[in-house]
């Protein structure tokens, strides 16, 4: 983790300092070398936090466009007495969370559950096939009355399936630590919303700076829809009136996975 408490203080990690975790106030160390960010573990293996992950050099750059104090904030249910450390909570109580490993889809849940309002930010250098894969499907994006925002059939075929179920807004950064003035693509955070159709999704390109302002300046990606009792969707999604493309030569739809896979040829 980037911080702990040092004499009550909240602090980042300094060769020489000791420090105590925020969540389950045992002594923390401080690891400060140069393969590896600098940062905070407990002693030996332990973990208080299931959903930690060790932090790279793309998370802190991410985490840093936020003030400290809305960095690493401390979540808690009363009603289970269950903690976790949010990576970033905003002021206007948005959580955002980076996320660069795998991740399994019973904690992607868990997570959007108990964080209820959150966006993920997605690292996709990680793999790479999958900023091949999404440069390919983008040609079949198809652009809307709003600008930026776009209807894609077959998200599956463009972006990794284990993030097509999130009940919440999911941001692809291509771009990673380095930026590329000629490719406009990977210096565009995609933004897939979630989806109400098993074949098509709504896909929002933002630039970088423009996601920092928005969640500095209110607690929601996308504005309320002016009707949200007729269906709880984002604005995007409500005014988007596309005619789904049928590909049933092609494609046909797997009861078993939940979703259209290709024919196979004969």
């Amino acid at each position: 983790m980037k911080y702990a408490l040092v004499n009550g203080t909240k602090t980042e990690a300094t060769k020489g300092v000791k420090g105590v975790c925020p969540i389950c106030n045992s002594e923390l160390i401080a690891k400060c070398g140069e393969r590896k960010v600098n940062h905070w573990a407990h002693k030996g293996t332990r973990n208080c936090d299931p959903w930690w992950e060790p932090e790279t050099e793309w998370h802190r750059t991410w985490k840093n466009n936020y003030p400290a104090e809305w960095q690493e904030t401390i979540l808690f249910e009363e009603q289970t007495g269950e903690k976790h450390i949010a990576d970033v909570r905003t002021v206007h109580n948005l959580v955002i969370e980076f996320q660069h490993s795998h991740i399994n889809p019973q904690e992607r849940t868990s997570r959007e559950r108990f964080y209820k309002n959150m966006v993920w930010i997605v690292d996709g250098t990680r793999l790479q096939r999958d900023y091949p894969r999404f440069h390919k499907g983008i040609g079949n994006f198809r652009r809307t009355n709003q600008q930026g925002v776009y209807s894609v059939d077959f998200p599956d075929e463009v972006f990794p399936r284990s993030w097509l179920n999130s009940s919440v807004p999911v941001i692809f950064d291509f771009c990673g630590l380095s930026t590329i003035a000629q490719d406009e693509i990977k210096n565009t955070l995609w933004c897939l919303l979630p989806q109400k159709d098993v074949i098509r999704a709504v896909v929002v390109g933002l630039r970088r700076k423009d996601f920092v302002q928005i969640t500095h300046n209110r607690g929601q990606l996308f504005p309320e829809p002016e009707k949200p009792q007729q269906r709880q969707i984002t604005a995007p999604q409500q005014q988007l009136k596309v005619q789904i493309r049928r590909r049933e030569d092609t494609h046909y739809y797997d009861q078993k996975r939940g979703r259209f896979v290709k024919k196979r040829r004969l």
